[in-house]
């Protein structure tokens, strides 16, 4: 059993066949759709520069020779693990129940919301998601307002401007992209937005909605023809409540992603682990590469637990990139906010730099603006878990 037909999900049921399973997989998904990819919801949609069909993981045809049980459209609403010493029965909402000898959960996240945010206000998650904001952005002309300044709120920032629109950009933190990149490096990566005539209003509280504005916590209203929240997305994990497995901001799993449950996984954003690599550290990542490469590994460690076999500890160097107009914004690592931080390489006043973060002398990450070909060959150094010094040494000998 796969609750979840994201990317997670997909390249679970792929890397079973690949393993030689070849017994019954079947696959949940509470979209109508079958999977695809959800990056370019942000860009390259939004933009209108793809139509759906560039966005399918995979050919009908492809996702035909996997051989799978398809239940698209329809939602996990609980997982009994009351019955079977592993694995479990999954709950549809029809009231319909499937045993799994093994289950992956892969159930991803949703927007978070705002109190009584407003039925018209857009959040941005899936395809019909996508499309409405981008109707809602065609033509031009118009006042929109975007409730948080991450990658998801910048990234339609970028979308909305390019089509002609007013843009506010609202943050309650003290600088953009600040939980990702601090709050130096955050404002170095938000200035191409004010490069472009965006307007960003950080440390600022929404208090509520009116027709046409958004109110904020000094009480200033500001006119607002289409309103985006991005401030977030939480685990999709309420169909889990009473199953007996831990819920502590995602599904709790160990380095393997195996739940207290034999025979019971959870990979992509759903998913919370300890991260050998970065010292055990209990993290969840909500990026297109973590769900992948987690998906692979859940999977492959269901064959190795049926068959007895070592597992495979899931310790990735965490890596995204974001498109935002000509702009590629690129992060290998985990760092935190109490991290040193430094430009290494190029400058902010270019546009174009690498700038790289350290805790105790080691090296926690890396982030470019414009810089992908200096930003990629960290990845070696943080998956061996070098020190600050060999960091700057190869900053030394790049040259933007």
């Amino acid at each position: 059993m796969i609750v979840g037909s994201s990317l997670a999900g997909l390249r679970a049921c792929e890397t079973l066949r690949q393993g030689g399973f070849d017994g019954g997989i079947v696959l949940v998904g509470s979209e109508r759709h079958p999977p695809y990819d959800r990056p370019p919801l942000s860009k390259k949609v939004l933009q209108g520069e793809w139509e759906l069909d560039r966005i399918h993981l995979r050919k009908p045809e492809a996702l035909a020779d996997l051989g799978l049980h398809e239940r698209f459209g329809e939602t996990a609403v609980a997982l009994d693990l009351s019955d079977a010493e592993r694995g479990g029965m999954v709950v549809l909402e029809s009231g319909e129940r499937i045993a799994g000898d093994a289950v992956v959960i892969a159930t991803g996240s949703r927007p978070r919301l705002l109190p009584d945010q407003p039925r018209d206000a857009h959040v941005l998650r899936c395809i019909e998601d996508s499309i409405a904001l981008r109707q809602a952005f065609a033509g031009g002309g118009r006042q929109v307002c975007l409730v948080g300044a991450g990658f998801i709120g910048l990234e339609a920032a970028a979308a909305a401007r390019m089509a002609g629109n007013d843009v506010t950009v609202l943050e309650a933190l003290d600088a953009p992209m600040s939980r990702a990149f601090g709050a130096e490096v955050g404002w170095a990566m938000a200035a191409m937005h004010e490069d472009e005539g965006v307007s960003i209003r950080t440390r600022v509280v929404v208090a509520g909605f009116e027709p046409g504005a958004v109110v904020l916590g000094d009480g200033t209203r500001l006119a607002a023809d289409v309103v985006l929240v991005g401030i977030g997305a939480a685990p999709v994990t309420e169909w889990l409540q009473g199953s007996g497995l831990t819920l502590d901001g995602g599904v709790l799993v160990d380095a393997d992603l195996r739940t207290e449950r034999p025979g019971v996984y959870a990979a992509g954003d759903v998913a919370r682990w300890p991260n050998g690599r970065f010292g055990g550290e209990v993290m969840r990542v909500e990026h297109w590469t973590n769900a992948a490469e987690q998906g692979a590994i859940a999977a492959r460690n269901v064959l190795a637990e049926a068959s007895d076999e070592p597992m495979t500890p899931y310790q990735p160097v965490p890596f995204v990139w974001s498109d935002q107009y000509r702009h590629r914004i690129q992060y290998l690592g985990h760092a935190r906010g109490d991290d040193e931080v430094e430009i290494a390489v190029g400058s902010v006043a270019d546009r174009r730099f690498v700038a790289l973060y350290s805790r105790a002398g080691r090296l926690r990450a890396a982030a470019g603006l414009n810089s992908p070909r200096h930003v990629m060959p960290y990845r070696a150094l943080l998956e061996r878990g070098a020190g600050i010094d060999e960091g700057r040494a190869l900053a030394a000998s790049q040259a933007v």
